[in-house]
């Protein structure tokens, strides 16, 4: 089957559909006993990551399983920092550890490029994706933003202050810039890769992009990911880009018109009827089921469902969640959530 043709291109691109595309961000994960198997052959995260066999295999996982219309390549947005020569590690339960780049000096540590052969088994596990793929499911490919991006490599890993990574911005904005820089021209050559490789539509992942507002957001959120998007088209015109900045609240209108991106990827935090009235004449739209009512799962899980579908459902849509699958969701909450899916007709 031709890209264009697959029901979730066709419902990016407004053509009539029968039903709702979905898929689920982090589909691929912790809440599924066959990844937890795979994880534990693996030894390590990033061992998963790197290892195309595996990598392909728990990327189908809930492919086989709900029949989700699209797959999203397995892997982490640290690849980026790791393949420029930054330290990076895993420790279970405790989340990503990276030796810290702090300051403009500190950038000497990083590699001018990305190291595209060190990233060749992710490259890998894409071709490998592309030919066992059912023929009827899209192939997402996927990076960090760079604003979130360098919020791990400037705080060595997860923050809820970004205290030094904003103190960074603020006392030497030009000496910042030069990381961001650095990331975005990474994020392109990664992004590229997978193109290259068969990913048919990509999403970027600015998961903190709600810690910034004004003048730092357009840095630092908009301007890098409008350049990643123009040089993406440049390559494939016809690439669907889905941004998702998460917490970006008001300024997503903003975000998808000076960016550029093709799909806004919504929290669960956007109202329904701004994201129909003034978001969803700007851009397609994916989202925004909150993760804890899957979680839930029972009456409120569907009633909500069924309350994003006749919002968002006669415009471009992909349904989805608002954030990434917890680990704690029963499999049968996503089960059901298939099954709604799978049977509701799209209304248009």
């Amino acid at each position: 089957m031709k890209t264009e043709d697959k029901l979730l291109l066709r419902a990016l691109r407004g053509v009539h559909v029968e039903r709702h595309p979905f898929w689920l961000m982090r589909q691929a994960g912790r809440y599924l006993p066959e990844y937890r198997e795979k994880r534990a052959q693996a030894g390590s995260f990033l061992s998963l990551c790197f290892n195309p066999d595996l990598a392909t295999e728990v990327t189908l996982q809930p492919v086989h399983r709900y029949g989700m219309d699209a797959a999203i390549l397995f892997s982490d947005i640290l690849v980026v920092p790791l393949g420029l020569g930054q330290e990076v590690g895993f420790q279970e339960g405790e989340g990503p550890k990276l030796a810290p780049i702090t300051d403009a000096a500190g950038l000497a540590r990083l590699s001018d490029t990305l190291d595209l052969e060190k990233l060749e088994p992710i490259y890998e596990t894409v071709r490998r994706l592309r030919r066992e793929l059912p023929p009827e499911t899209a192939l997402i490919g996927f990076a960090g933003a760079p604003w979130t991006v360098a919020t791990y490599v400037v705080e060595g890993g997860s923050s809820r202050t970004f205290e030094t990574v904003k103190g960074w911005a603020a006392a030497d904005k030009a000496g910042f810039a030069k990381l961001i820089d650095r990331l975005t021209e990474a994020t392109i050559a990664h992004l590229t890769a997978q193109v290259n490789a068969g990913a048919e539509l990509v999403q970027l992942f600015d998961s903190w992009a709600g810690a910034l507002d004004g003048e730092a957001f357009h840095s630092w959120v908009v301007e890098p990911t409008r350049k990643i998007v123009a040089a993406l088209k440049a390559v494939k015109p016809s690439l669907p880009v889905i941004g998702f900045p998460k917490g970006a609240g008001a300024k997503y209108l903003g975000y998808a018109r000076e960016t550029g991106v093709d799909v806004l990827g919504l929290d669960p935090e956007v109202p329904l009827a701004f994201a129909r009235e003034v978001l969803q004449p700007a851009a397609a739209l994916q989202g925004n089921l909150d993760p804890r009512l899957l979680l839930a799962g029972g009456p409120a899980m569907e009633t909500r469902i069924r309350e994003i579908l006749t919002s968002l459902g006669k415009g471009r849509y992909v349904f989805n969640l608002g954030h990434g699958i917890l680990p704690a969701t029963p499999l049968e909450h996503v089960e059901r959530l298939a099954e709604i899916l799978r049977t509701t007709p799209a209304r248009g």
